[in-house]
């Protein structure tokens, strides 16, 4: 088993590894190799599926291994949320609360900013998503700066506002759902439960399952990543079993997913054209570029804090407040699903799609910088020992005097 050392400096590489991934895409989309890149992300290869015909490259990428990236991530948040420190109802509430007002703001400042033009009002929702993969490497970057606090928040947060994000395509952008797909996507579901409860303990049960729920939502409609958040909820935690199914998939597919998958992803989803946009100063680019850079931050703190003051809810420990913060700014960080969501809100219209671009990249860049660096010089708060309660009664309310 490896120490948290080792963890940390393999967070640290893989982050390192997705950040160089999407830095290659930005230069060969933009260089002379432009048009070679865009023929291979747009190849063709496999078998038929359902809703996708053949799939490209980038679709394989994108709705393929991300799905299993996702299981990962489902799998984690799992474990945390009955062993962890999101088994109480109180730190339960902060990321759910915190998603729903990172989503609602960035969308209203969006339309007050394009003044509420029905031409540009179906891009309302580009600015309310974060991007997983991107925020989370960037927090990797900051090594032991970056408390596993601040991380699980930062990742349940991304979750529930990318759960969140899936159910508004679905509902706004989806105008031909599958009831056929989605309910054979539920069954599937139960069948998975069941075999839980029953005690199979084996996992390729699972993993065929999980397979075939991601064709199901695949056909349904329904974007077909979340299958893997679904599916991780079905494998057991075994509580008190250290080879646990839950953990020992967990430790199987991290490595994968870290220095394959994600930066396969950021190659792929990363090559935004900068030729033939619009301006930034432009409503539609700019209430992008506001919504995830102002609204995020504003969205994801306030809540964070208005939830800690009135309800009780846990102050992630051994974190300071300017450390929430830059978590909040790195929510921020919209690219994939926001770049996805552009081209759902404007087919058939190229130039608002490659203007909902730029906004996307203008303030996942801004965030992803901003956050870094907040996070990066603010003084971190010793190491803690005991549980959440001990750690609250010492670095609670008075964190920011005992700098």
């Amino acid at each position: 088993m490896a120490d948290a050392g080792d963890i940390q400096r393999s967070e640290k590489r893989a982050g390192l590894l997705l950040m160089a991934a999407a830095a290659a895409a930005l230069l060969l989309a933009n260089g002379p190799a432009a048009g070679g890149y865009d023929r291979i992300l747009h190849l063709h290869l496999g078998p038929s599926l359902p809703r996708l015909g053949v799939p490209t490259v980038h679709e394989w990428v994108a709705d393929g291994l991300m799905a299993i990236f996702f299981l990962l991530v489902g799998l984690e948040v799992k474990r945390e949320w009955f062993e962890g420190r999101l088994s109480t109802p109180a730190e339960r509430r902060l990321p759910i609360v915190a998603a729903a007002a990172g989503m609602a703001v960035p969308a209203l400042i969006y339309l007050a900013v394009t003044g509420f033009d029905p031409a540009l009002a179906p891009g309302w929702a580009i600015p309310s998503a974060t991007d997983i993969a991107f925020a989370v490497g960037v927090l990797a970057l900051l090594g032991d700066r970056a408390s596993p606090s601040l991380k699980l928040l930062l990742v349940a947060i991304a979750i529930v506002d990318d759960i969140g994000a899936v159910i508004i395509i679905a509902v706004a952008y989806t105008a031909d759902l599958d009831a056929t797909a989605i309910g054979i996507a539920l069954a599937i579901t139960g069948a998975m439960a069941l075999m839980s409860l029953f005690g199979v303990r084996r996992l390729w049960p699972f993993l065929v399952g999980f397979a075939l729920l991601w064709l199901a939502m695949l056909a349904s409609g329904i974007h077909a990543t979340i299958a893997g958040v679904v599916a991780a909820l079905t494998i057991p935690l075994g509580r008190g079993e250290p080879q646990s199914p839950l953990r020992h998939l967990e430790h199987a597919i991290h490595p994968w997913v870290m220095f394959g998958i994600m930066p396969l992803f950021g190659l792929a989803s990363a090559g935004v054209h900068f030729g033939g946009a619009a301006a930034l100063s432009g409503a539609l680019p700019l209430g992008i570029a506001l919504g995830l850079f102002v609204g995020k931050q504003l969205g994801v703190f306030a809540a964070v804090w208005l939830t800690v003051k009135l309800t009780g809810s846990v102050q992630p420990p051994g974190t300071r407040w300017t450390q929430i913060y830059g978590a909040s700014l790195l929510c921020g960080v919209g690219f994939t699903m926001s770049l996805f969501i552009g081209a759902l809100a404007f087919p058939g219209e190229p130039d608002k799609v490659e203007a909902a671009k730029i906004g996307t990249l203008a303030g996942s860049l801004l965030s992803a910088v901003a956050g870094f660096a907040v996070l990066r010089f603010v003084k971190t708060v010793p190491a803690l020992a005991g549980d959440d309660a001990e750690a609250r009664e010492i670095f609670g309310e008075d964190v920011e005097e005992r700098s």
